[in-house]
């Protein structure tokens, strides 16, 4: 029989599993549907990139145990060169929410229209392109340590500014794009799925949002 300490120890694990499982579900292919949308994307200030070949990864909202919280973005080396970062993005469909992962790949795909930012201003990326091997920055919308970053360049035609609330969610009530030939082209080519730092990004936000409700993470 069971007692009732080990019954207790088993309860707390299949907790700590299941948070685990559900903070990494936004890369590992697992789709997360919910019925609440998801808060206006705010500003947030993007930290200076740490050196060259660095790409930035802007922050999205993820959905856990007690609602939304914020997965800050960060500066990410590539899987491989040349490769760009598509973000992921909420959809509404079927009357529910729907998150769409992020990958990897050689051009920018859909990402809903969603402008997070810091290049990401709904289609493409226009914080910087590759040039070979070598990563370029556009420091209009991308900062930089010009200590530590040495490929850089300003376009400041590409510019955009986040004015007030903006809608976080494609689809009815939200974003209203569709996904260009391209865009649909880049999404169904082969891709890499999020780097073991933007998954322990993942994880230590999603923590920190079970810790602000008093729910052990260890």
């Amino acid at each position: 029989m069971v007692n009732t300490n080990m019954k207790n120890k088993l309860a707390i694990i299949l907790v700590l599993a299941i948070g685990i499982f559900s903070s990494l579900h936004a890369f590992a292919g697992i789709q997360i549907t919910v019925n609440i949308a998801p808060p206006p994307i705010v500003v947030f200030d993007q930290p200076a990139c740490p050196g060259d070949g660095y790409i930035w990864t802007p922050g999205y909202y993820q959905y856990g145990d007690y609602g939304y919280y914020w997965v800050p973005g960060q500066w990410v080396l590539p899987p491989t060169v040349g490769l760009l970062w598509t973000p992921g993005y909420w959809g509404y469909e079927g009357r529910k929410y729907t998150w769409h992962e992020g990958y990897w790949g050689p051009k920018v795909g859909f990402y809903g229209g969603i402008n997070y930012g810091n290049g990401y201003f709904g289609k493409g990326f226009k914080g910087g392109h590759w040039e070979g091997n070598v990563f370029q920055h556009n420091t209009a919308v991308s900062k930089v340590d010009h200590n530590n970053v040495h490929n850089t360049y300003v376009d400041r035609t590409v510019v955009q500014e986040i004015k007030g609330p903006n809608q976080a969610f494609n689809g009815k009530g939200g974003i209203k794009t569709k996904a260009t030939d391209e865009e649909a082209e880049a999404g169904r080519a082969p891709h890499q799925a999020a780097t073991k730092e933007q998954v322990s990004q993942a994880q230590e936000a999603h923590n920190n949002h079970l810790a602000a409700h008093g729910t052990p993470r260890e």
